[in-house]
């Protein structure tokens, strides 16, 4: 693995990761396109979760079209990369929402094809604490390419018109490129994520051997739905909001949005040592906390900019000390031999929230009698904040009961010793 080791060779690796979340890129071009197009705004931000829709279904396929037709994971990559590019492109030339949706669509079939890939190449490629570092560097990686991406497409919009804004996937051919440059050529991995992988992990909670799948695994399906829809709709929503507090000709959008994500890039790099510090649950908790605080702020924060700003801008940082801890906490779920499955169901369960946010937001706005307009967007996001701090206490009253169950288990063990005795 000596031709693996060099920076370039890990920037090539992590560089696939670069363009796997520009779907949202075209976020502060919403308004703009709403109303060149004349649409709703569901239908808007449609436009910025439809490739999760597409992702869903890709993520299941790209594995069984590699085995039909034994393509490798770095040429699964490569396709996905080069669909982004083509399909990213399309909007940029197309006035008709129908063309812009389709090619959105196909968009998040690029992603599908190789998101699932871009994490497991790495496994095959880095062991050990080499391996722990490259996985978390690539999911640096994904939010620094929707930094950049959002940020570029942004100036595009300021400077030449919201179709400028789709120039932006042009990226996607160069990281394509660099990619099929300096990464390795290899095999379908498939047949190797066994080795070194053939050992149960001990659960934390029960401390006995992983042996089957956990029916927390549901619990953390919906959780991860929840906090996707939550994310993705006030990212989506931001927008619209800014323009109707600050006017139409307002465009600094992008700037509050590349900040967020410069957030959410440290709240990555900050998940390790929380975990060290607080623990799984305790992480947990400062996730949530801040996540309803952020949500608060977003949706009792009226006519307020800087009070809306401050909700976008912290609610990153929660999200990705949440979502590496997902990951995180999986091997403790299931066995390592179904690992790639269970991984599998989380990934289409974020995209899934993705996709579905526009409609779980508009159902918010409609219980809640607020217009899907003006300040009637930041609506939803007080029952989210509720939501949020409803499964902390959920969590601290389990944790709770777990804790007093195994004291009373405690107590009668050695009663029946003595019965024995």
């Amino acid at each position: 693995m000596k031709h693996s080791q060099s920076m370039a060779t890990k920037l090539a690796f992590l560089s696939a990761s670069f363009m796997v979340t520009s779907a949202y890129a075209i976020q502060s071009a919403l308004p703009q396109i709403k109303a060149s197009l004349a649409i709703s705004q569901p239908q808007v931000e449609y436009l910025v979760t439809a490739p999760s829709f597409a992702v869903m279904f890709f993520v299941v396929l790209s594995p069984l079209l590699q085995d039909w037709f034994n393509i490798s994971d770095k040429h699964i990559i490569m396709a996905g990369i080069t669909l982004v590019g083509i399909a990213g492109l399309v909007p940029a030339f197309a006035n008709n929402y129908w063309v812009i949706l389709v090619s959105r669509l196909f968009l998040g079939a690029g992603y599908g094809l190789y998101n699932s890939q871009a994490i497991s190449l790495i496994s095959v490629w880095y062991q050990g604490h080499e391996r722990t570092s490259m996985q978390g560097w690539r999911s640096a990686f994904e939010q620094i390419g929707n930094a950049c991406t959002l940020t570029i497409s942004s100036l595009l919009l300021i400077y030449a018109g919201w179709h400028a804004a789709f120039l932006v996937y042009g990226l996607a051919f160069a990281v394509m490129a660099f990619f099929a440059w300096r990464v390795p050529n290899d095999t379908h991995s498939s047949a190797n994520t066994d080795d070194g992988q053939t050992e149960e992990t001990i659960s934390p909670i029960t401390h006995e051997k992983v042996t089957k799948i956990s029916p927390l695994v549901i619990a953390i399906l919906a959780f991860v739905l929840l906090i996707k829809m939550d994310f993705i709709g006030m990212e989506d929503r931001f927008p619209g909001l800014a323009v109707a507090i600050n006017g139409a000709q307002f465009k600094g959008t992008g700037t509050y949005l590349s900040l967020m994500l410069i957030g959410a890039t440290l709240g990555g790099a900050c998940y390790g040592t929380l975990q060290k510090h607080f623990g799984y649950i305790g992480t947990i908790y400062i996730g949530l906390v801040l996540l309803a605080i952020a949500n608060f702020l977003f949706g009792f924060g009226g006519n307020n900019f800087m009070i809306i700003a401050a909700g976008i801008l912290l609610v990153g940082f929660p999200m990705q000390v949440l979502t590496p801890l997902i990951f995180n906490i999986l091997p403790f779920m299931a066995p390592m031999k179904l690992q790639t499955k269970i991984t599998s169901f989380v990934l289409i369960g974020f995209n899934f929230g993705a996709f579905f946010s526009p409609t779980a937001d508009a159902w918010f706005n409609h219980l809640l009698s607020q217009p899907l307009s003006g300040l009637g967007l930041a609506a939803p996001f007080r029952i989210y904040g509720v939501m949020m701090l409803i499964i902390a206490a959920l969590i601290f009253l389990g944790k709770h009961v777990m804790e007093m169950r195994s004291v009373h288990q405690g107590s009668l063990a050695p009663q029946k010793q003595s019965i024995n005795h």
